[in-house]
């Protein structure tokens, strides 16, 4: 696709933003995810015109958090930086993707229950399921999230208890136009490695 950067130049780019390896680890299982989700929505013959392209799919969950580290260090809002980045680079699907992967935008329940799910939603999802590393469950990756992030702030977690109850939303009706369940999802991922990510990936050195 135009303006999709491939896996190569998405790495590339993780190195030139100083991007820490757990997060580099981190973004490589989150493109696992997203791609698993389009293989089954295909899988069960979903119209393909419903269906998000697999190079948008990866780029976009590779490079979702391209301003993790520098906003480690400065406390900035890693969504919007990492979209203007991606914006400034000329992807601007893929800075769609990013500045929404935190906290999504277009909730459309209407449109999910036509089995209609955009690279955002997607990316936005697999994200969620993935926390550091591992493959877990929306509420273990909620619980995460307020402990390490809700700073106490009973305002705060109230607005990630809402994003989440979006997410929630959202993965039960996805789970309704694919051929395995949500508990399924680490086993069909381990079970189902998926080229072109996988073969690349199997390199240490691109994930060291």
């Amino acid at each position: 696709m135009n303006g999709v950067p491939g896996i190569e130049k998405c790495f590339q780019l993780m190195e030139e933003y100083a991007m820490l390896p757990n997060i580099r680890r981190h973004s490589i299982v989150v493109a696992q995810v997203g791609l698993q989700l389009v293989s089954g929505l295909r899988e069960n013959q979903v119209p393909g015109d419903s269906i998000p392209d697999e190079s948008l799919i990866i780029a976009g969950a590779l490079l979702h958090d391209i301003a993790k580290t520098p906003c480690l260090k400065d406390g900035c809002d890693h969504a919007k930086v990492g979209a203007e980045i991606c914006h400034s680079l000329g992807y601007p699907e893929i800075a769609c993707i990013v500045g929404e992967h935190v906290l999504l935008q277009g909730h459309d329940p209407h449109r999910y229950s036509r089995g209609v799910f955009s690279a955002t939603e997607i990316i936005y999802y697999a994200d969620k399921r993935v926390r550091h590393e591992e493959i877990v469950t929306l509420e273990d990756r909620l619980e995460y999230i307020l402990e390490n992030y809700g700073m106490e702030d009973q305002v705060l977690h109230r607005r990630i208890r809402e994003n989440f109850y979006k997410c929630l939303e959202l993965e039960e009706q996805m789970f309704q136009f694919l051929p395995f369940s949500s508990d399924q999802m680490a086993e069909r991922v381990l079970d189902n490695p998926l080229d072109p990510l996988f073969t690349f990936v199997s390199d240490p050195d691109r994930i060291r």
